[in-house]
Formats: structure tokens, C-alpha cells, sequence
């Protein structure tokens, strides 16, 4: 994804930080507190990569987009989050994962570990989005006091740079200014004004770094030589040489601690877009039914998919409830948690009618993504 971004309407710069379109050994920590706590005694950054490193984590997110015209196609994104508590909570950049059908979360080590992930919080308003994977004992940083920072203090930047094989990227800078404010276009964001109807998001209090930040970075930690983060890095430009901005991270400690205490819960997923038959699609497309969710794609390696249902099947039962709209899905499927097993009566593009049993999974988005 691209966007564009404005510096306080002076210098226009492009958003590179976020999420990379692709074609195509972390010791376990202790659970690190909001601020203090893991400080290092040394100030070099090879010392500080060897300790941060483990805690960082690529976050990859399935997308299905569905043009106006009914053609549904897979893409895929690569951001970055780090790890703050031990138990699997992490924190990255909303827009890395907005929209997605699917979160994995890869670790930073050379034979990386994937887990399936899910958002449990998020100020999306603001860029802030906080993830949860099952797993303990992971290696974790902790966050510092980004009122602190002073100009030209020294600090490395962490992320997955331009998606490039080969681990997490490590350049280094200085603070180039604080309280920087910054616009960027966002046309995936259901909760930014619009100009020119465009979504916008305004970042407020940003760090200015000329440590170099990529497409592939956003949501990656921006630390200090103590080895605590005190930005999550966001928007970089590629326009302009040395010039990178980071949302400041005590603006986001609230939302990491909310996320954590109260923590949304888990819903349950089918993993399919459809859409309401309707006579003219059934004329159209020559649909063996006159009602019902016409699939118009299934997320990759989803509980629908796993089933067999695919595209161009029409879903006409699930759980034992008739389904006439695309809409009925989303109303059976409040009543069902993560794994429950559920009958789908389905009619294939040819007229025959199957039922499947399908297993539902852990939606990775609470809303704006498929049922």
C-alpha cells in the first residue's frame, strides 16, 4: 500500500513505512513493563540489536479485494510489531493490518516460527493496533519515555524494510526533531476525515529520524541505546533524503495498556466475501438458485476453503439455519464461537447440493473484514 504524506502542508513526502505489497534464535524474556525495566548499561547498537532483535516480529496480512464489478482477488502485506509481554501481545501500525482476512505473525529468528494472530485492541485514529498470539515465554522490550528524547539523540530503527529475505533490516540516526505533524493519504482507513475523498490520517507528535524507514517497516520499534522503544515507526518519505517520523510511544501507551487489561474477544470465522443473489446475478452468471450468499471468494487456507466450499458456490444453510442473504451469515455466526463445527448446505455452480461440515476459526479483525 502507498500513501502519501504531507508535513504540516510544507513538504510533501510519501508514506514508506507501510505495509509491502508482495508478489508473490529469540530467548524467552520476562514480561517487560509500559516503561523501565530491561534497561541496557550499554550504549553501542550492535549490543542493542543482539537485545531488541528477539522481540521483533513481521506481521503479514492476507487481504481479499473485490472490485466494483465482482472480481475477487487474494493480496498480501508485510509490516513489522514487536512483543511487550510474554504471553504473545504485540504492538504494530492499524493500517498494517487493517482490512485483513488473515494475521500471521513471523519471528525474527533465522528459521522463523509463524503463529496465526488476532487484534485485541486498537486506536485506529491514531495508527495504534495491538495483536495477540498464543504462545508464552516469548522475548519482549520494553517501552520507554519518549518525553525524554532530546535533539539529536541517537536511535535505531527495526522493521522488515522493503520485505527483503533475509530477517528484519537495522539502520541507525539521530532524533531530527520532536513534535512533528504530519498527514498521510490512507484509502483503506474506515475512520480518517477525507479530502478530496481520500482518507487522511493526521499523525500528531511524530519523531523526525534520519534513521532510513521503508516500505515494510510500519508498526516496527524505533529504540533508544538503552534498548527501550520510544517510537513506533510509521511514515518514511521517497521523495526526500533522511527523513522518517515515528508516532511517539507514550502517546500510545493507553491504547497497549487497555488492549491488554481488556482485551476484545475472540469471534468466530467462516472465511468467505459473498454477496445476495439477486435474479439479475442468477441470469447473469447463471445461478442455479434464486437466493442465498453467492461466494465470491474464500480467504487462503480459511475454514470455508479447508471445507471445499470455493467461488462461485452459493451458501444456502449454515448451522442448521436457511440463508438467503449474504447478511444471514454474519447474524448465524454471532451466536458461535472459534471452533465451533457447523453444517454448510451449499449448491456448486453446476446445481448439485452438498453439505460440508466447516470448523470455524479466530477472526483476525473484530470488524471491517470478511465473516
Amino acid at each position: 500500500m502507498r500513501r502519501s504524506v504531507l508535513l504540516a502542508a510544507v513538504l510533501a513526502v510519501v508514506a514508506t513505512a507501510c505495509s509491502v505489497d508482495l508478489a508473490g534464535s529469540s530467548s524467552p524474556g520476562t514480561a517487560a513493563p509500559l516503561s523501565g525495566g530491561g534497561v541496557l548499561e550499554a550504549d553501542d547498537v550492535e549490543t542493542v540489536v543482539e537485545h531488541v532483535l528477539p522481540a521483533v516480529v513481521n506481521v503479514t496480512t492476507d487481504v481479499l479485494q473485490t472490485d466494483p464489478f465482482g472480481n475477487s482477488q487474494q493480496g498480501q502485506g508485510v509490516g513489522t510489531g514487536f512483543i511487550v509481554r510474554q504471553d504473545g501481545v504485540i504492538v504494530t501500525n492499524c493500517h498494517v493490518v487493517e482490512g485483513g482476512s488473515r494475521i500471521s505473525v513471523f519471528t525474527s529468528e533465522e528459521k522463523p516460527t509463524r503463529y496465526d494472530a488476532r487484534l485485541i485492541g486498537a486506536d485506529c485514529l491514531n495508527d495504534i493496533a495491538v495483536l495477540k498470539i498464543d504462545e508464552t515465554g516469548l522475548a519482549t522490550v520494553p517501552l520507554g519515555d519518549s518525553a525524554s528524547l532530546r535533539l539529536g539523540q541517537p536511535l535505531v530503527a527495526l522493521g522488515y524494510a522493503l520485505a527483503l529475505e533475509g530477517g528484519p533490516t537495522v539502520t541507525t540516526g539521530i532524533v531530527s526533531a520532536l513534535d512533528r505533524t504530519i498527514q498521510a493519504q490512507d484509502p483503506n482507513c474506515d475512520v480518517c476525515p477525507k479530502e478530496n475523498n481520500v482518507p487522511i490520517r493526521t499523525y500528531s507528535n511524530t519523531i523526525q529520524t534520519d534513521a532510513a524507514i521503508n516500505h515494510g517497516n510500519s508498526g516496527g520499534p524505533l529504540v533508544d541505546l538503552a534498548g527501550r522503544v520510544v517510537g513506533i515507526n510509521s511514515a518514511g518519505n521517497d521523495g526526500a533524503e533522511n527523513i522518517g517520523f515515528a508516532i511517539a510511544i507514550d502517546g500510545a501507551k493507553d491504547t497497549i495498556r487497555g488492549s491488554m487489561s481488556d482485551p476484545l474477544g475472540a469471534a468466530p470465522y467462516l472465511g468467505v466475501t459473498t454477496t445476495g443473489v439477486t435474479s439479475d446475478m442468477a441470469f447473469q452468471l447463471d445461478v442455479p438458485v434464486d437466493q442465498g450468499a453467492y461466494v465470491l471468494a474464500t480467504a487462503s487456507d480459511g475454514p470455508a476453503q479447508s471445507a471445499g466450499i470455493g467461488e462461485g458456490d452459493v451458501i444456502v444453510g449454515l448451522g442448521g439455519e436457511a440463508v438467503t442473504t449474504s447478511n444471514d451469515i454474519a447474524r448465524i455466526l454471532e451466536g458461535r464461537n472459534p471452533g465451533d463445527e457447523l453444517p454448510v448446505d451449499v449448491v456448486g455452480p453446476d446445481g448439485d447440493t452438498r453439505t460440508v461440515d466447516v470448523t470455524l476459526g479466530t477472526r483476525p479483525l473484530p470488524i471491517g473484514d470478511i465473516p
